[in-house]
């Protein structure tokens, strides 16, 4: 049979209280490649480009749901199309989750996956949310 598991507000707002720090002064890794089943698959490929996550990841948290902070815009080193990220700590080689890149309805919005070498990518926002809310 298939899990139809849901989880409470209250534990998906205390399972986010966990994950936010885990990406304080972390790497927000971006790839082309197909993303892997799990965070702890290799990506697979070189990052089109990695940004450093703020000291304090999260803007707010809310129902299990954390809004990441603002991220700096970093210069572009592969060109591609951006179709996945990975957010790992600060060692830059533990991971904490991926998700998906777009320009609307997904985890990670930017204003162009189209990406070329040498420009700036800039982050328009990025959440994560508990699975099973």
């Amino acid at each position: 049979m298939t899990s139809n598991l849901k989880i409470s507000l209250v534990c998906a707002q205390a399972q986010a209280v966990v994950v936010a720090p885990l990406c304080n002064s972390g790497y927000l890794d971006v790839y082309a490649t197909s993303q892997p089943a799990t965070p702890e698959t290799a990506p697979g490929g070189a990052a089109l480009v990695t940004l450093p996550l703020p000291a304090t990841f999260a803007a707010s948290i809310a129902a299990g749901v954390i809004t990441a902070n603002a991220i700096t815009a970093q210069t572009i080193a592969n060109s591609g199309t951006a179709l996945w990220f990975r957010v790992t700590e600060s060692d830059h080689s533990t991971p904490v989750f991926d998700g998906n890149v777009g320009t609307a309805s997904t985890d990670m919005i930017v204003n162009a996956t189209s990406l070329v070498a040498g420009a700036t990518f800039t982050v328009s926002s990025l959440t994560f949310t508990v699975p099973g809310v």
